[in-house]
C-alpha cells in the first residue's frame, strides 16, 4: 500500500518521536509512505490568524504538490495540519472566488486545484486496515489508557466528517484491537490549552490538570493522543499541571501509533519512546516479550 505522507514541522522538530513511531508502524505494515515532495508549512495557527488567503494557500500549495505527485491520499499525523489541510481543502472546493484568489497567489493556471488529494488523520488512516495491524500484533497492549482527541480531529463536523463529534471512539477501537483497554470519561475532546503553551503556561496548567485529574481517578495507565500539541501540553507541562492535582501523577502521554508500535513488536528507540518529558513506565509484565530492533 502506497500513501502520500506529509508530517509537517512539528514532526520534524518537536514531535520527532510521533515522525519516527508513524514511520516505523508503516513499515512493520509494509505501507509506503511517500513523503509530498518539498512539502511547504500548513501556516497553522499564525497564518490563519492574519491573512485568510494565505491560511488556504498554504495547505493548498501542499495539496497541489501531492498530486502533482500522482498521491491521491495523503496521511497527516499532526492534528493542526491535519485540520488547516482539510479546511483549505474544503475552502477551494465550495467558494469559487476563494479557488480563483488562491490559483492567482500560486500562480498556477485555472483548474489546478481540482480533485486534491484526499486529507487523513493517523486514526482515520489506521481505521481503514484494522485486519493488517490484527495479524502483526506481536505481544497485546494488556494496558488501561485514555483516548484523548483534543479539538482538531473532529471538529468542525460539517468538514472533518470524521467519527462522532463529542464522543469519539475510533482511537478507542484501534486500542482494543491491540489488547488494550479504555476508560469511558467525558474528557476526550476538552481544550487542553493548545498554543497557549507558551504565552499563557497557567492556562494549558489549568486546562490539562482537568483532563489529568479525570483521567487518574478513573484508573488509566496513560494517556493516549494523536495531536503533538495535545502531547505537548500533557507531558511537557506537567509541572505546571501537577500543581493543581489533587495528586500529582507521572502516567505517561503516549501518541497512537507509539501503542501500535509496542503491540507489533517495535523497540523504544525505533518508537522515539525515550523523547518524552514524563518516563514512559508501563507495567513489565505487559510489554511486548519479544522485541523488533
Amino acid at each position: 500500500m502506497r500513501v502520500g505522507y506529509y508530517p509537517g514541522c512539528s514532526l520534524t522538530g518537536t514531535s520527532r518521536e510521533f515522525d519516527e513511531s508513524v514511520r516505523s508502524v508503516a513499515r512493520a505494515l509494509e505501507i509506503d509512505l511517500a513523503e509530498v515532495p518539498e512539502w511547504n508549512c500548513c501556516g497553522s495557527s499564525p497564518a490563519h490568524m492574519i491573512d485568510t488567503t494565505m491560511s488556504i494557500a498554504l495547505p493548498a500549495n501542499v495539496l497541489l504538490k501531492a498530486k502533482r505527485a500522482g498521491l491521491a491520499e495523503v496521511l497527516t499525523p499532526c492534528a493542526a495540519c491535519y485540520s488547516r489541510l482539510l479546511m483549505g481543502k474544503h475552502e477551494i472546493e465550495t467558494k469559487p472566488a476563494t479557488r480563483a484568489q488562491v490559483e492567482r497567489v500560486l500562480g498556477c493556471p485555472p483548474g489546478s486545484l481540482d480533485e486534491l488529494p484526499k486529507v487523513l488523520n493517523v486514526i482515520e488512516f489506521l481505521a481503514q486496515i484494522p485486519e493488517t495491524i490484527a495479524a502483526k500484533v506481536t505481544s497485546k497492549f494488556e494496558h488501561t489508557v485514555a483516548c484523548y482527541y483534543g479539538c482538531l480531529l473532529v471538529r468542525p463536523p460539517k468538514v472533518t466528517r470524521f467519527d462522532r463529534t463529542e464522543d469519539p471512539v475510533e482511537m478507542d477501537k484501534l486500542v482494543a484491537l491491540v489488547g488494550g483497554k479504555t476508560i469511558d470519561w467525558s474528557f476526550k475532546t476538552e481544550c487542553c490549552g493548545a498554543s497557549f503553551s507558551i504565552s499563557r503556561t497557567s492556562v494549558v496548567g489549568r486546562l490539562s490538570s482537568k483532563i489529568m485529574q479525570d483521567a487518574t481517578r478513573r484508573h488509566a495507565e496513560a494517556i493516549v493522543v494523536s495531536c503533538p500539541m495535545c502531547h505537548s501540553n500533557l507531558d511537557l507541562r506537567r509541572r505546571e499541571i501537577n500543581r493543581r492535582m489533587e495528586k500529582p501523577t507521572l502516567i505517561p502521554v503516549l501518541f497512537i501509533t507509539q501503542v501500535i508500535g509496542l503491540a507489533l513488536g517495535l523497540s523504544e528507540k525505533r518508537l522515539g519512546l525515550k523523547r518524552h518529558f514524563v518516563p514512559v513506565k508501563l507495567p513489565a509484565k505487559t510489554l511486548p516479550a519479544q522485541v523488533v530492533s
